[in-house]
C-alpha cells in the first residue's frame, strides 16, 4: 500500500511539474511575442495585409553622339501567373492563347518553385493584339492571370549594332542565387554589349506601389492613399561617341561579309562606328526569342553571334610594316637615307621570300608607300626580335585594349621565348622574316587596329577605345556626366611619325596600294594589308585616317576570305571617312540626285 501512495505521489508531482512547465513556457513565448518581439511581428502582420506592387522603371535609352536616339523603350504587354490564386487547369487554354507548346506554363512556374507563391511570375512579354484582346475580354475566367504594360527594346535609328549595343534577358537561376539582390524571378539583366556593360547605369530604380489586400490576397484599397508609395526611377541615358551616318554606312557596305569595322576619332579614342559582319536582328531579343531563330544563329556556319571586332585575332599583313618602319627609325638603324634595293625576293636562312614585284632602290617613305615585303624582310633584322615585340606591345599589341564592352582576345605576339619553346635554343631565324610583312604567327584583332591607327594618325597618343562618353542625369537636369579613359602613349618622337605617316600619305595619294581609294574631297592616310589565310582566300586589310594634315577619324577594316585589301577593305574606309568628315556635302548631293530624278520624270511625263 505504502508502495501504492508513493507511486500515486510521484505521478501527483509529475504532473503538476509538466502544467507548470507548460504555463511557464507558454507565458515566456507570450511575453517574448507581444513584448520582446512585439515590432517583428507587427511587421509580419501588415505584410499580410498590406502587398507592394513592384514598379519596374525604364532602363536608360542610347543617344549617338549628335543626341540621335539609336536605342530607346517602346511599350509591350507582358502575361505574368500569381502561383498562389492560379488555377493550373488554365494551362491548355492559355498556351494555345500565347502559342506555347504543351507543358510550358507548368515547366515556368516548377523552375520558379522556390520563390513565394504570392510573387508574380512573367510568362510572355511582347504578345500580340489579338491575344491582349481575348486576355482582356476573359480576365473575369483568369484567376491569377493578368496584364502588365512594360518596355522593351526599340531601334528607331535603322542601325543593327548587335555586337555593340547588346540585349537584356530574364535572369537566370543562376544569377539569382549569385546573390543580385536587386532583381528577382523575370527581371531583365543586360546579357551582352553596352546593355551588360553597363547595367548598373541603365537599369534604374525600382518603385513599389503599396495596396490593402484581404485573407485571400484580394487587393481591396490604397495603404494610406498611396502616401507611401515610391516611385520608380528611370535609369541612366547613355551618351555614345557612335556617329550613325558612319555607322550605318559601315554596316551596309559589310553586308553579306564577314568582317568588321571600327572608326574611332584619334584624339580621344571615342569610337564612332563599331560593325561585326554578320549580326543579327536585336528586336527579336526585345521580347520572348523563339526558339527557332535562336536554332538559326546558332548553326549558321558564319557564326552571326561572334563578335569579330573584339574576338577575331588574324595576321596584321602589309599593315604592320609602318609600325616596324617607326621601330627602326625611333632605335637609330635607318634613318631616310637608307636604302634597300628590290629584286623581287630574298633568301633568308636558306630560303627563298618573295616581293610581289620588283621595286628597285627604296627608302623608309617609299617602302611604306610601294609595301615592298623586301624591305621589310631586312628590316625586322635589324631591328631584332626582342625589339619588335617590344614595339609591337607599345603599340597595344598582344594585350587587351580594354575597351569598354564585351570580353576581348589578346591576339598573339611572338617573342624568342615562345619560339624557343617551340624549336630549342636555335630557332629558325627564317621566321622573322615572315613577321616582318604581318605574316606567320602574329596575330591582332581589329579593335587593337583600331586603336594602333589612333595612335599612328596622333603621333603616338590616344586614350583607351570606348563607345560611352557618359550619361545623363535622370534628374530633371538632364547634367551629362563624362567617363575618363587611361591616355595611351607609345612615347616615341613626333617627327618619327611624320616620316611614316608621309609614306602612309603616298600610299593613297600617290602612286601606292590603296591610289584606287584617294578621294576627291578629302586626303586620307593609310595601309593596305592582305594576310595569307591557310584555310582559303586571303584577308583584306586596310587602316586609314583623314584629313592627312589634321587627322579627325581614324578607321580600321578586315574583310575576310576575299582578297587584297586594297580591292576590298580599302573602300569600304574611304566611305566610313566621307559619311564622317563630308556629312553636309553628300546629303546634299542625295537631295540634288532625287531632284535631278523628279525633274526627269515630271520632263518624260510632259512629253507624253
Amino acid at each position: 500500500m505504502k508502495t501504492d501512495n508513493f507511486l500515486s505521489v510521484t505521478r501527483e508531482s509529475v504532473a503538476y511539474f509538466v502544467i507548470i512547465f507548460s504555463f511557464a513556457l507558454l507565458g515566456f513565448r507570450l511575453v517574448q511575442m507581444q513584448i520582446i518581439e512585439h515590432g517583428a511581428y507587427d511587421e509580419k502582420a501588415a505584410n499580410n495585409a498590406i502587398k507592394g506592387i513592384e514598379q519596374i522603371p525604364l532602363r536608360g535609352v542610347f543617344y549617338d553622339r549628335n543626341m540621335n536616339v539609336l536605342v530607346s523603350n517602346i511599350p509591350a504587354y507582358t502575361v505574368r501567373i500569381t502561383p498562389a490564386e492560379y488555377d493550373t487547369a488554365l494551362n491548355k487554354l492559355l498556351e494555345a492563347v500565347l502559342d506555347f507548346e504543351p507543358g510550358y506554363i507548368d515547366k515556368v512556374l516548377f523552375g520558379n518553385r522556390t520563390y513565394s507563391k504570392f510573387v508574380p511570375i512573367r510568362i510572355k512579354r511582347g504578345i500580340d493584339f489579338n491575344a491582349v484582346s481575348w486576355l482582356e475580354e476573359n480576365s473575369a475566367n483568369l484567376r491569377g492571370v493578368d496584364l502588365i504594360v512594360e518596355m522593351q527594346r526599340g531601334y528607331p535609328a535603322g542601325i543593327r549594332g548587335s555586337h555593340m549595343f547588346g540585349y537584356a534577358k530574364e535572369i537566370s537561376p543562376a544569377l539569382l542565387e549569385k546573390g543580385k539582390v536587386y532583381y528577382k524571378p523575370g527581371d531583365l539583366i543586360g546579357s551582352s554589349g553596352i546593355e551588360k556593360a553597363y547595367e548598373n547605369i541603365l537599369r534604374g530604380k525600382k518603385g513599389y506601389t503599396y495596396v490593402l489586400v484581404d485573407s485571400r490576397r484580394k487587393e481591396i484599397g490604397r495603404f494610406k492613399n498611396g502616401t507611401e508609395d515610391a516611385p520608380s526611377i528611370k535609369g541612366n541615358d547613355l551618351v555614345l561617341g557612335i556617329d550613325s551616318d558612319v555607322q550605318r554606312v559601315a554596316e551596309e557596305e559589310l553586308f553579306g561579309k564577314n568582317g568588321s569595322a571600327v572608326a574611332i576619332v584619334p584624339k580621344t579614342g571615342e569610337i564612332l562606328a563599331y560593325a561585326s559582319a554578320p549580326d543579327y536582328d536585336l528586336s527579336a531579343f526585345s521580347y520572348s526569342t523563339s526558339k527557332e531563330y535562336l536554332q538559326k544563329l546558332y548553326i549558321d556556319p558564319d557564326k552571326p553571334f561572334f563578335n569579330r571586332v573584339n574576338s577575331s585575332p588574324k595576321p596584321p599583313g602589309s599593315t604592320f610594316k609602318v609600325m616596324e618602319a617607326i621601330a627602326a627609325l625611333d632605335m637609330g638603324v635607318i634613318d631616310t637615307d637608307y636604302i634597300i634595293v628590290c629584286h623581287g625576293g630574298q633568301v633568308f636562312g636558306g630560303r627563298f621570300f618573295k616581293c610581289d614585284a620588283v621595286h628597285g632602290p627604296l627608302n623608309v617613305i617609299h617602302a611604306i608607300e610601294r609595301s615592298c615585303d623586301v624591305f621589310f624582310y631586312n628590316l625586322i633584322y635589324k631591328i631584332g626580335m626582342d625589339k619588335w615585340t617590344e614595339y609591337a606591345r607599345r603599340f597595344g599589341f598582344g594585350q587587351d585594349t580594354h575597351i569598354d564592352i564585351g570580353e576581348e582576345s589578346p591576339g598573339f605576339i611572338p617573342t624568342g621565348a615562345s619560339y624557343e619553346k617551340i624549336y630549342g635554343e636555335n630557332w629558325p631565324r627564317s621566321i622573322m622574316a615572315s613577321l616582318g610583312i604581318g605574316q606567320g604567327e602574329v596575330n591582332v584583332t581589329p579593335i587593337q587596329l583600331a586603336q594602333y591607327v589612333a595612335l599612328l594618325a596622333n603621333d603616338g597618343v590616344t586614350y583607351t577605345p570606348h563607345i560611352v562618353k557618359g550619361y545623363l542625369t535622370s534628374d530633371s537636369s538632364r547634367k551629362f556626366m563624362p567617363f575618363s579613359y587611361k591616355e595611351i602613349n607609345v612615347g616615341i618622337n613626333k617627327d618619327i611619325f611624320a616620316i611614316a605617316k608621309e609614306g602612309m600619305f603616298l600610299v593613297v595619294n600617290g602612286s601606292g596600294t590603296a591610289a584606287a581609294s584617294k578621294s576627291a574631297d578629302v586626303q586620307i592616310a593609310g595601309k593596305t594589308g592582305t594576310a595569307q589565310n591557310p584555310h582559303g582566300k586571303d584577308h583584306a586589310l586596310f587602316i586609314g585616317y583623314a584629313p592627312a594634315d589634321n587627322p579627325q577619324i581614324a578607321v580600321a577594316v578586315v574583310v575576310e576570305n576575299v582578297g587584297f585589301g586594297a580591292t576590298w577593305a580599302a573602300p569600304i574606309a574611304k566611305k566610313m571617312i566621307e559619311a564622317y568628315l563630308l556629312k553636309d556635302k553628300l546629303k546634299q548631293r542625295e537631295k540634288n540626285a532625287e531632284k535631278k530624278i523628279s525633274n526627269n520624270l515630271i520632263g518624260a511625263a510632259i512629253a507624253h
